[in-house]
């Protein structure tokens, strides 16, 4: 189900609206994984769509509006541009290797395919989730690899 990209030789650029953050990512990525819990809602105006990559190979092109945001859970840290307002990472600095990036702020998603939901009990109830894929009421170790 986590299965590799086909495509993970391909470094992939990404940015937030107004351009003052700027990345570019090397090598494996996780494909991506839809987070409904609470705060992705309140941080993304709606669910959340992640892929996750180790953090040394998140490479930073620039980050002059780069800000971060202790979330409510212990040692989580939101990234966003503070000039546009666009999320762009979600860091668990708990030991962790990995970094999750907004699928959205990518400028191509080169063969990434959305692989599952997580945190499904905390969905708005304005919606459905239809698409058939893995849902899980919390988290999945088994789509966070």
């Amino acid at each position: 189900m986590t299965e590799k990209n086909h495509n993970d030789s391909i470094d992939l650029t990404g940015a937030c609206l107004c351009g003052g953050v700027k990345y570019r990512i090397q090598g494996p990525r996780r494909n991506i994984v839809n987070c409904h819990c609470e705060n992705c809602r309140r941080t993304h105006g709606h669910f959340a769509a992640y892929t996750s990559v180790k953090k040394a190979n998140l490479m930073m092109l620039s980050q002059q509006s780069l800000c971060w945001y202790h979330d409510e859970s212990p040692n989580t840290y939101r990234g966003f541009c503070q000039t546009c307002g666009a999320s762009l990472f979600w860091d668990p600095r708990d030991g962790s290797e990995k970094i999750a990036v907004a699928a959205g702020s990518l400028d191509k998603t080169e063969g990434l395919k959305t692989i599952g939901h997580i945190y499904t009990a905390e969905a708005g109830d304005y919606y459905e989730v239809l698409d058939g894929l893995p849902e899980y009421p919390y988290s999945s170790d088994g789509l966070l690899k």
